[in-house]
């Protein structure tokens, strides 16, 4: 009988040599190719293209055909550059528009076939986390209090944090595409559209506006191609040579209205591919200005594609902000930390007998086999009546920084797979790369958690578990079933559940 001890989830490979960031914005599609190199990043590649997605966005949450074929021959282009790179080298993440798709339009299928990497749609919060992480890091080391504004395609996210650290942070539903579709439909520019994009972005900014506001900033640092390219016009003006000003920016405002339609304006500085959707971007940044009282606005190169490949190298060193964010979480609902903690154990024993026979050689299985374990009796907190559900919408719900929606969802699934009815339609809905995984690591989870069932701390053996395909064989020392009857009459229960997954368990 195996008394090894548990894996060590927190063990990970060498840093690939090569890493990539794409960033699938509303507006533009964006990669980064870099080496790592003493805790930052020489980038040997870039690549941006204007996709305008959020053009294509249909009232039933799908995309147009033109658009939608734009978009994936793009990425094509973008995975010719990524071919050959491994897995876990590459991160790829979609934005407003892509979260607003529908799950069942297979945009997103055909969307990782032609980049052929995953892609992991993040929220907005998430998005706002990542964008701060880009700018902090492109700035000079300082604890002050900053506030950080990206103006995007179809979301404005604005932050404000101390160091690397984002303390307050919102996604607001505003963006310069999706501005310049609402107010200026047939690109004609009018006083009154202009006061009334205002007034949009002022009313979205209105709830978050005192709490910002009474948080306060020492700096105000801008990124995004919209406020890099309102910086670029109004310094060719002469309006501002050091960033962005409020007289700077009333002044850009006044200028446009003097332009009948988009096509007329003819500004030094602005690129004809901006030209459709600056106007839009300007109401966007104007509304901002106006609602938190900036006087100035110093702009950044960096923003969430760089965001995301210092994250990348935040894990190659360990500081994983999921495990942070799991950390807080389990806290938070006071979870009985050392009965999860026998559980993960126990789990982990069990993955590490079958992770080759069951091909779960993904180095991110482990990490959240181990998350689920330690987050299996959340639902606690609010009924213990069928608590595993109860645990899947916190956990689905929760603001979990560093996790991509898909990955949320996931975790989620563990959670509510862990006792009771197998949840095989919560697993078809994952993602390719999981829906065979996924499953599997439930079944590990599910029979640890019916191992440590009495929450006795004593130690027991960790049972034998060999995997044949989806038959599974669990030996434990000759009589101790016999000594523990309820879990021989609990391991019969849970072998008539797995059938539903069409997994046999037999066990001796």
């Amino acid at each position: 009988m195996p008394t090894n001890p548990p894996l060590d989830e927190t063990t990970s490979a060498a840093p690939p040599e090569t890493l990539a960031a794409i960033d699938l914005g509303s507006n533009s599609f964006h990669m980064i190719v870099a080496r790592p190199l003493e805790g930052d990043f020489q980038v040997i590649d870039r690549l941006k293209e204007m996709v305008r997605l959020a053009e294509g966005l249909t009232a039933d949450e799908d995309l147009t055909p033109e658009v939608a074929a734009r978009a994936l021959a793009c990425l094509e282009r973008f995975g010719q550059r990524l071919r050959g790179m491994p897995p876990g080298s590459v991160r790829a993440v979609g934005t407003n528009t892509l979260r607003q798709l529908r799950p069942d339009s297979g945009f997103l299928v055909q969307a990782e076939a032609a980049l052929g990497h995953p892609i992991d749609i993040i929220a907005g919060r998430e998005e706002a986390r990542l964008i701060y992480l880009g700018v902090a890091n492109g700035l000079a080391a300082s604890e002050q209090r900053r506030l950080v504004v990206d103006i995007g395609g179809g979301s404005t996210e604005i932050i404000i944090g101390e160091g690397f650290t984002p303390r307050l942070r919102e996604s607001l539903h505003m963006g310069c595409v999706s501005a310049s579709l609402r107010h200026f439909p047939d690109g004609v520019i009018t006083a009154e559209r202009m006061k009334r994009a205002e007034l949009a972005g002022a009313l979205e900014l209105r709830p978050v506006r005192e709490q910002f506001r009474q948080t306060g900033w020492r700096d105000v640092v801008g990124s995004s191609g919209t406020i890099r390219a309102i910086a670029t016009v109004v310094a060719a003006q002469g309006w501002s040579t050091d960033g962005i000003t409020a007289d700077a920016l009333g002044r850009l405002r006044e200028a446009l209205l003097g332009f009948r339609r988009f096509a007329d304006i003819n500004l030094e500085g602005l690129a004809e591919e901006r030209r459709p959707i600056f106007v839009g971007g300007v109401s966007v940044l104007r509304s901002v200005f106006t609602a938190l009282g900036i006087q100035r606005m110093q702009v950044s190169d960096e923003a969430l594609r760089e965001g995301l490949l210092y994250e990348m190298l935040g894990l190659t060193r360990h500081q994983d902000v999921q495990e942070r964010s799991v950390t807080v979480l389990a806290q938070r609902f006071d979870i009985d930390a050392e009965h999860a903690g026998r559980i993960r154990d126990t789990a982990l024993v069990l993955f590490g007998q079958v992770v080759r026979d069951w091909e779960l050689m993904d180095p991110r299985m482990p990490a959240f086999l181990v998350w689920a374990a330690r987050l299996h009796e959340i639902g606690l907190a609010v009924a213990h009546s069928q608590y595993q559900k109860h645990g899947a919408y916190l956990v689905a719900n929760a603001d979990l920084s560093g996790f991509s929606r898909p990955e949320q969802g996931l975790l989620a699934a563990l959670v509510l797979g862990h006792r009771r009815k197998f949840p095989l339609q919560e697993f078809t809905g994952l993602s390719t790369a999981w829906r065979r995984a996924a499953p599997r690591l439930c079944v590990l989870l599910r029979l640890a958690a019916l191992l440590h069932r009495s929450r006795s701390p004593t130690a027991k053996p960790y049972p034998m578990l060999t995997a044949k395909e989806e038959r599974l064989s669990l030996r434990f020392p000759p009589g101790w079933l016999e000594d523990h009857p309820l879990t021989q009459l609990e391991l019969e229960e849970e072998a008539q559940r797995l059938t539903v997954a069409g997994i046999s368990l037999v066990f001796a």
